[in-house]
């Protein structure tokens, strides 16, 4: 596990698959992410199986928080969204990732910003990255401040590169290197 403040990483079990397809298939939560169609349990067990056929570095976590119990030393922890690193590029230290926080109950509280901190942590820590990258739609201004309180950087547009809900939208392209991240610790 990726232990942070609030929130840890673990691995995604087959189990895990329900609630994905129940976030997936809730129209808010897909206007974020580049998924643009509803998925059955069959296309999420799909992607499971491709996903963990690729190497250990670019399997998806689930991101959980812990919710402090009543009776102390009994905190359990909730699944509320995914994240992981996928277009590892080994020679030139550079990943592209992405991030859900599926659960809606969970959204404007930073849980989101500070999963993207802990997982950019661990792609300068762990897998010895140099650079991060991601693409976000125009408008997910929630994901682009978090974007930035995490340290990413404006590169570019891509104009009208995404078609969503009728109409073309701007992708923005946001990195972050290593040293920007050690910087600002």
């Amino acid at each position: 596990m990726i232990i942070g403040e609030r929130i840890r990483f673990r691995a995604i079990d087959r189990d895990d698959l329900p609630t994905f397809v129940k976030w997936i298939n809730d129209p808010e939560v897909r206007q974020g992410i580049s998924i643009y169609l509803p998925f059955s349990m069959a296309d999420e067990e799909d992607w499971f199986d491709r996903m963990r056929a690729l190497p250990a570095d670019e399997h998806n976590l689930a991101i959980e928080v812990c919710e402090p119990a009543e009776v102390e030393g009994k905190d359990s922890w909730k699944m509320i969204g995914s994240c992981g690193f996928f277009k590892l590029d080994g020679r030139n230290r550079s990943s592209e990732f992405g991030i859900m926080i599926g659960d809606k109950s969970y959204w404007n509280k930073g849980l989101g910003t500070e999963a993207v901190h802990l997982l950019v942590q661990h792609g300068f820590n762990t897998l010895n990255l140099n650079r991060i990258y991601l693409r976000v739609f125009e408008n997910n201004p929630r994901a682009i401040r978090a974007y930035e309180k995490a340290g990413f950087t404006h590169e570019g547009r891509l104009r009208q590169a995404e078609f969503k809900d009728g109409k073309y939208i701007d992708l923005l392209v946001m990195s972050i290197l290593e040293d920007e991240f050690r910087a600002i610790g």
